[in-house]
């Protein structure tokens, strides 16, 4: 049944508003999403997750309107993404949650006139925010598919938005546009390419991803030598498609790997919600993902696994005096998880926002506290 798009932007909208998600210090965020609402950029289809699979959704099944479900899909609220690709069964582009856009876009800082280079033009949205606050023929989009980025030079055309989308590999850059005075990316690196603090002039500002959990904000030292920075949110986002393999879902693992280990836990599963936490566990064990479960007859639980060989479920049980891990594989993911939890308690518990990362030709490495002074935590595997 067809309804009324408009409806959806404006609940979006105030669903940002209600929840404190537009940034105070960028007014431009909220006047540029309202401006061009991300359904000029959703294609006739998305996808959505069914439990088992993705499944597709078209637009023009209310050829008299807007499909309720495809709307639904593009708004699915502030603190969620919707699907546009579906490679092989696994989702390779989105668009964005609105509230980690309006955030890493603040967390960029663009001002009328920069030179913008973005990474991952995907859909185009991201790329025409950017558009109305550098100005036109200022932002350069680089997108790694070439599907992708006609689509994206369609959308952005009928939108008016000026800026140029280029077919190449986004860890590159565009080194004959340099020096940009802002560069972002909307997938996820575990390592910064040293190529973006090059073609970053001194002063310049960097935001990205990092590590499929949060992003970074970094800026590039006046001789040019590196980039440093502080931890700016939480958020997962999709990673490179250059980069490592990502190896096995967890019941994949789990459906191969036998458990052969049970023992206590001396935790609580609930705790591994908490952001300063997980984050911290993601610098320390940067292989190991996480999922919780706080609801259920059966308690808490937390899945681990490294998406190769090893697994581990912990539960608590209600009534139980603790926890209990149950592991399988070679690595012993719940023991790691201890020994990486202890180490960031008596680090002194840093929070997410303590955190910083600093990129040079030479390393990468993240810190807390101060650059120079505090101290660098480096990974356990």
């Amino acid at each position: 049944m067809p309804v009324d798009i408009e409806a959806y932007r404006r609940r979006l909208v105030d669903e940002m508003a209600a929840g404190g998600c537009w940034p105070g210090d960028s007014p431009w965020v909220r006047a540029a999403v309202e401006s061009l609402p991300r359904d000029l950029f959703a294609p006739e289809r998305v996808w959505i997750w069914n439990g088992e699979e993705y499944r597709p959704v078209e637009r023009t099944t209310a050829p008299l309107g807007c499909p309720r479900e495809w709307a639904e899909a593009v708004y699915p609220g502030r603190y969620d993404a919707t699907v546009v690709q579906v490679t092989d069964g696994v989702a390779t582009s989105s668009l964005s949650c609105v509230s980690v856009v309006a955030d890493m876009l603040d967390s960029l800082m663009p001002e009328p006139g920069h030179r913008v280079l973005e990474l991952g033009t995907g859909a185009g949205w991201n790329a025409a925010l950017l558009g109305i606050r550098a100005g036109p023929g200022r932002v350069t989009s680089v997108e790694c598919d070439a599907e992708l980025a006609a689509a994206a030079r369609e959308r952005l055309a009928r939108a008016g938005a000026e800026v140029a989308v280029r077919v190449g590999d986004g860890a590159l850059g565009v080194p004959e546009g340099a020096p940009y005075d802002r560069v972002i990316a909307t997938y996820a690196v575990d390592e910064v390419p040293w190529s973006w603090v090059e073609q970053t002039g001194p002063g310049g500002r960097i935001v990205t991803p990092w590590g499929r959990l949060g992003h970074v904000a970094l800026t590039v030292a006046p001789d040019g030598r590196s980039a440093s920075g502080w931890m700016q949110g939480l958020g997962m986002f999709m990673p490179s498609r250059y980069g490592p393999d990502q190896g096995r879902e967890f019941h994949e693992i789990r459906g191969a790997v036998p458990s052969d280990t049970e023992s206590p836990f001396p935790g609580d599963p609930r705790a591994l919600t908490d952001g300063n936490l997980l984050f911290a566990l993601r610098v320390l064990l940067p292989a190991v993902r996480i999922a919780t479960n706080t609801g259920g007859s059966g308690g808490p639980t937390a899945h681990l696994h490294d998406g190769h060989s090893s697994w581990a479920t912990l539960t608590a049980p209600p009534g139980a005096r603790r926890a209990t891990a149950l592991q399988g594989g070679p690595r012993r993911l719940a023991d790691a998880v201890v020994t990486a939890w202890r180490r960031w308690e008596s680090g002194g518990a840093p929070s997410l926002f303590d955190f910083g990362l600093t990129r040079t030709r030479e390393e990468q490495y993240v810190w807390s506290g101060d650059r120079e002074k505090g101290p660098r935590w480096e990974a356990e595997g």
